[in-house]
């Protein structure tokens, strides 16, 4: 009987993220959390902005995360699944980590029945009211134009203007994130928007970078996974019950 029984959901790792030997420490303290989840995996989430930037020109792909990329092979080589979504830092994924890692690439969101229990999971830009300017920006990144243009610049030059971007992000500021209210956080809002139309047992989200659990009403949740800089946190369901854990490996 197989003892592959749990769910993991993590996200916002922002692999390659200034400053650079932050984030091969961090590469490094992920690779050890995927040398556990193998040993119970039934299936693996990474819920967006795994990468802080990714482009795969024809030919061309951002150098580094050798640890990283080595293990989740390892992982699907053991025949465990990995759905790996796209986030608002690395919506340009097409085929390459599929066709390498023989992971399933998710757009936008997606809704799983586990257990007899509905799931909604998506990593969480975009959503909710309000943010117009980066939902008009987000059209236009992901249109097939933009990501053409894109391509034409040198790899040098296109990634080289994405790691200087990289050095202003709120993350590689460590800008101190805090909880906002149930009011006033917006993917609360928007789930509460959903759960109005259409029942889900779960929300689990990214994005936001800050870990919580909160009750929508007393048969519905919304989990945000928090980022891997300060938090190290992710999910896991076992089948019964779905929690926020904390990584608390090696250092």
């Amino acid at each position: 009987m197989s003892t592959r029984k749990k769910i993991y959901f993590a996200s916002d790792f922002h692999l390659g993220s200034y400053p650079q030997e932050l984030s091969h420490e961090r590469e490094r303290r992920i690779v050890q959390w995927l040398e556990q989840v193998k040993t119970d995996a039934a299936h693996l989430y990474l819920v967006g902005d795994i990468f802080d930037f990714w482009f795969e020109y024809a030919t061309v792909v951002p150098k580094g995360y050798i640890r990283f990329l080595g293990k989740l092979a390892e992982i699907t080589d053991l025949g465990i699944p990995i759905t790996l979504f796209k986030g608002n830092h690395d919506m340009w994924m097409f085929d390459y980590l599929k066709e390498e890692l023989n992971v399933e690439i998710i757009d936008n969101e997606l809704e799983l029945q586990l257990d007899g229990k509905l799931f909604f999971v998506h990593h969480g830009d975009g959503l909710g009211s309000g943010d117009y300017k980066y939902k008009l920006l987000k059209k236009v990144f992901r249109s097939s134009f933009c990501q053409w243009l894109f391509a034409r610049l040198h790899p040098n030059l296109g990634i080289g203007i994405a790691t200087r971007w990289s050095k202003h992000s709120r993350l590689a500021n460590n800008e101190d994130e805090k909880f906002l209210g149930e009011d006033k956080e917006w993917l609360i809002g928007y789930a509460k928007e959903i759960e109005a139309h259409r029942h889900h047992d779960f929300y689990i989200f990214g994005h936001r970078h800050l870990p919580y659990d909160v009750k929508l009403h007393s048969k519905s949740r919304i989990l945000n996974l928090g980022e891997w800089m300060n938090y190290y946190t992710y999910a896991v369901w076992d089948g019964e019950t779905l929690s926020l854990e904390k990584w608390a490996g090696k250092s």
